[in-house]
């Protein structure tokens, strides 16, 4: 059962040990973050695939806060005060077309409007405050319409970008030289390293800000984009590194830099969120 939770209780705070190439911190802080229930609709989806990112955030040091989606706009606006950081996990649903300008396909799965209406208050919010944000599969997808681009409805080419969730490594993955995900990659890692794969629909133009640093080298599918920003952790994948947290060193250091950007965040002063008129 998912709990609402109406307060922060000092008894779920740790010290937080992160270890990963380039990131040693130790901190006695409590670190929240906010993962939305993947379906608005589906509850037993919700209840298999959320512990695995739950796991994950907890083992990298920081506590999920599960921001149910049939919520009321202020009390999800309440509980995002308290949060330092944002994870836009997958879906079964696809974005709605028309958020892009296009007409569903047949193989466009039905949207989740209750799932959208609270990716875009964790979204303003993230993006107000600059809290950082880690999107995964459907994550990366609702990141970049939100962020004005487009997305391959249904992808037809070489690779097998849907070959089962217990496939571990279906495909390797190209990274951009220079971008934050290359300096994420473990030392003695192969130069394209594999990844796991769950998804029908790519990001066909990134969005505003939006770098891509990754690809599928076979047929050039977006794999990863991040925001231009080195001041602002923007960070979106298309596979499953909470699947792998435990086998692959490369998912470790993904949650380990954003926990260790979400114990660094420090809230904007107003000055640089307000525009002179």
């Amino acid at each position: 059962m998912l709990l609402w939770v109406h307060k922060f209780d000092a008894a779920v705070c740790f010290p937080i040990a992160l270890a990963a190439p380039m990131f040693t911190l130790v901190a006695a802080m409590c670190v929240h973050i906010a993962i939305p229930e993947p379906t608005g609709f589906d509850s037993a989806f919700n209840q298999r695939s959320l512990p695995a990112y739950l796991a994950a955030l907890r083992s990298a040091g920081a506590t999920p806060i599960i921001v149910p989606l049939h919520e009321h706009q202020d009390r999800v606006a309440r509980l995002l005060v308290g949060v330092q950081g944002v994870l836009l996990p997958g879906s079964e649903s696809d974005v709605d077309p028309q958020r892009y300008g296009e007409t569903a396909i047949p193989k466009c799965a039905a949207p989740d409007p209750a799932r959208a209406a609270v990716d875009e208050l964790l979204l303003q919010d993230a993006f107000g405050l600059h809290k950082p944000i880690l999107a995964i599969c459907y994550g990366i997808q609702t990141l970049n319409v939100w962020l004005n681009g487009s997305l391959v409805q249904h992808l037809k080419t070489s690779v097998n970008h849907s070959p089962g969730d217990n496939i571990a490594e279906a495909h390797p993955i190209r990274i951009a030289p220079g971008t934050r995900l290359a300096g994420l990659i473990p030392r003695n890692s192969p130069p394209e390293p594999l990844v796991n794969s769950s998804h029908h629909q790519a990001i066909k133009v990134p969005g505003d800000g939006l770098l891509v640093s990754a690809v599928s080298p076979a047929d050039g599918v977006i794999e990863a984009v991040e925001l231009d920003s080195r001041e602002h952790f923007v960070l979106g994948v298309q596979w499953h590194p909470e699947r792998t947290y435990t086998t692959s060193a490369f998912s470790r250091a993904l949650f380990a830099a954003f926990v260790q950007a979400a114990v660094i965040w420090k809230p904007r002063n107003i000055e640089e969120i307000v525009t002179p008129l």
